[in-house]
């Protein structure tokens, strides 16, 4: 009958079930591994003050002062540490971004943890407490100094064990991270279980550091229960701080874990049954047995003998029977609900999962999210289409809808290319998509909402001043996306269109770089097809304008341009209105930058509304970073992964020329690029001016 079922390949499933029996057995044994990408909602409890935000998990909201405020989150299902008759705790890893930002400086502070709790229902206190739960393990990032505590200083790492006076403390000053800049701050933490070492490394740079900030020996089998809680706290005391965890992978494992023995094979035969002694059976007399006692003592002898023997074969054999009946049942009901499942492919709620690929909206749910697409909730303009504010009825979530301007050809490649590449990317600094439509004949595309709209905006427009602390931060944020593109993807991604109108701030003025309208994908090292000239005017490369190809170095270039506007306040080009009333074009910005630097005078292109308020050292070392990915030959500025370890302290900032080199071309080698481009090229260069979104006070023409 078990053949009918399974056809006549029932043993060959057999051993895979086995597999998987002794992969699982294994997976209970105590491994466990995960990241921000594979959790869902159900996977997270949120404690106290901890909320969402787009892929974000703020631990703490923005109160008033002096309210004060708690907030956690944990990893639902508690994680194995220990070992009934072992002293060996299990070794781990984690990895987790996070940034503490403070609306209001002169304030307080408080400070985050990650922990490993004993419960999971509440977070601790407040304030120097940092909401770390009571007999908890802990290493905070501390952002007030308490006396109470015995803190060091309000800037430093610490590891508690049950107790808020820090068992071992690292100054950050000495590594030169401040937490409260509002930078993302990336930390390493890993545990040996066998040799007792703790080590934990912390950078802004994505890399980690060749040797960790805090190294100690340390026995957490006295801490630690059988099973315990893990996740992140954070608090503050009568201060506007916020902080936020970006990424969070975990790995645990127990090194001394007895070998496992090998999976069981398909054969169910004990080689060693005959050697097994078992008693033989006692059974009652029976009307069969009664039968017999005509037969003389030898045979009863003998059929006793036999008996036991038969008996104890019953035995094994019953025993194997229903272990395989078992087996072969438990393997049908996988396989049954397997199918069930594949078959049913039911879609999950968007808002069930915490990081999603993008999915497909419906025409009337994005038009009743819109308001029927009201023109008070445009946000803003592209090359390609216009950005609306929206609502989503089901989930409450805003979002913003870009809707394609060109039902023709172009608009139909232009959301091919933005649909295809964004949709298979995932950097904490690029705006997420969450989905497209594309009925009655329009193309629209979902991305996450920027509640703090573009840096073009924050810059010009705003009646607030930009810190510079949170500027620096977005230049940060924008080297690492383009870093992530340029070297760290599959295919290497090149934007074509990097400006600040396109940069967009989250709520904590983290920056997301959007707008993959003109982006292409390529092959890693492979030399750029040439392509009609698109982009912004300020933005180009000279090399880009003259032969059409696009690569690494000419959104490079472009990121220079960025880093000056941000660091100056002005745009790369502007039009300004003389005496008579007439306008006339500026030099470009960089002229302008590199005219002071001949000058000595770099500093002088700080932006004045700053009014000083910012690191001379800093902005000097900025500054020249906008002039070296600017240089006119692309050859000498540096790649993006350069870039970020130059922000990050970790590179020296190549010297800078105190006069702009001049561009030049062979003219065999510029004759031979422009033949390749013209005859690769069968349209013209359309000069458009600039959408409403970068208003003619905002510098630059639009190619497309």
């Amino acid at each position: 009958m078990l053949s009918f079922i399974f056809g006549e390949n029932t043993a060959s499933f057999l051993p895979y079930f086995l597999l998987l029996l002794y992969f699982s057995g294994n997976a209970v044994a105590g491994t466990i591994s995960f990241d921000f990408q594979s959790l869902s909602l159900s996977s997270l409890k949120l404690l106290g003050d901890a909320h969402l935000v787009n892929t974000s998990i703020m631990l703490t909201r923005e109160l008033a002062v002096p309210n004060s405020g708690a907030g956690g989150v944990l990893y639902n299902k508690p994680i194995r540490f220990k070992r009934p008759g072992t002293t060996i705790p299990a070794s781990f890893t984690t990895f987790f971004s996070f940034s503490v930002t403070n609306l209001n400086p002169g304030s307080i502070g408080g400070g985050l943890a990650f922990v490993i709790s004993p419960g999971d229902e509440d977070t601790g206190d407040a304030g120097g407490y940092m909401g770390i739960p009571t007999g908890a393990i802990a290493i905070e990032f501390d952002t007030l100094m308490d006396v109470e505590f015995k803190d060091i200083n309000g800037n430093h790492l610490g590891v508690d064990l049950n107790s808020m006076i820090s068992a071992d403390v690292a100054d950050l000053d000495s590594v030169n991270i401040d937490l409260r800049s509002g930078d993302q701050v990336n930390s390493w933490v890993e545990y040996n279980g066998t040799t007792q070492q703790l080590n934990i490394s912390i950078s802004y740079s994505n890399i980690k550091p060749s040797s960790p900030v805090l190294s100690v020996p340390m026995d957490l089998n006295k801490y630690v229960n059988e099973f315990m809680f893990i996740g992140f706290t954070g608090s503050t005391q009568g201060s506007t701080e916020v902080h936020s965890v970006e990424w969070w992978t975990f790995n645990s494992s127990f090194d001394d874990a007895p070998p496992h023995p090998p999976p069981p094979t398909a054969n169910f035969t004990n080689p060693a049954a005959d050697s097994v002694k078992i008693p033989p059976p006692s059974i009652a007399p029976t009307e069969s047995n009664s039968t017999q006692t005509h037969h003389s003592t030898q045979k009863k002898s003998k059929c006793k003998n036999q008996l036991c023997k038969e008996g104890a074969g019953a035995v094994v054999g019953v025993v194997t029977a229903g272990a395989f009946v078992l087996a072969v049942c438990t393997l049908l009901l996988i396989w049954v609900y397997s199918k069930k499942v594949k078959n049913t492919k039911k879609p999950q709620p968007f808002a069930s999962e915490f990081i999603k690929a993008p999915k497909e909206f419906s025409y009337k749910e994005l038009k009743l999210a819109t308001k029927g697409f009201d023109p008070t909730r445009v946000i803003g303009h592209g090359a390609f289409g216009t950005v609306y504010r929206g609502v989503l009825s089901d989930s409450g979530e805003n979002i913003a809808v870009k809707r394609c301007s060109h039902t023709g050809g172009q608009g139909m490649a232009e959301f091919l290319s933005e649909l295809s590449i964004i949709g298979t990317l995932r950097h904490r600094n690029l705006v997420r998509l969450q989905g497209w439509c594309h009925e009655k004949g329009e193309i629209l595309l979902v991305y996450d909402l920027m509640p703090n709209g573009s840096l073009d905006k924050a810059l010009f427009e705003s009646r607030m001043t930009l810190p510079w602390v949170h500027r620096s931060k977005i230049l940060m944020g924008v080297a690492s996306a383009l870093a992530y593109l340029h070297q760290e993807c599959e295919n290497q991604v090149i934007h074509r269109d990097v400006k600040t109108s396109n940069i967009m701030l989250d709520e904590g003025f983290n920056a997301r770089l959007g707008d993959f309208g003109l982006a292409r994908r390529t092959e890693h090292d492979k030399s750029p097809d040439a392509t009609v000239a698109a982009g912004t005017m300020g933005y180009l490369a000279p090399e880009y304008l003259l032969t059409g190809r696009a690569s690494e170095k000419t959104d490079v270039f472009s990121f220079g341009a960025v880093v000056l506007e941000v660091a100056s306040g002005r745009r790369p080009i502007e039009r300004e209105t003389t005496a008579v009333g007439k306008t006339r074009e500026n030099s470009n910005l960089v002229e302008w930058v590199w005219g002071l630097h001949r000058e000595e005078r770099l500093l002088s292109a700080a932006d004045p509304r700053l009014s000083g308020e910012f690191d001379e050292t800093q902005m000097h070392k900025v500054l020249l970073i906008g002039l070296v990915c600017s240089h006119p030959d692309p050859a000498v500025r540096p790649t993006m992964r350069n870039v970020v370890q130059m922000l990050v302290g970790e590179a020296e900032v190549p010297v800078v020329a105190r006069a702009k080199p001049s561009l030049s071309f062979s003219t065999s080698h510029l004759l031979l690029n422009l033949q390749d481009s013209v005859s690769d090229l069968n349209e013209l260069v359309a000069i458009s001016t600039s959408s409403s979104e970068h208003s003619f006070n905002g510098g630059g023409l639009d190619l497309v």
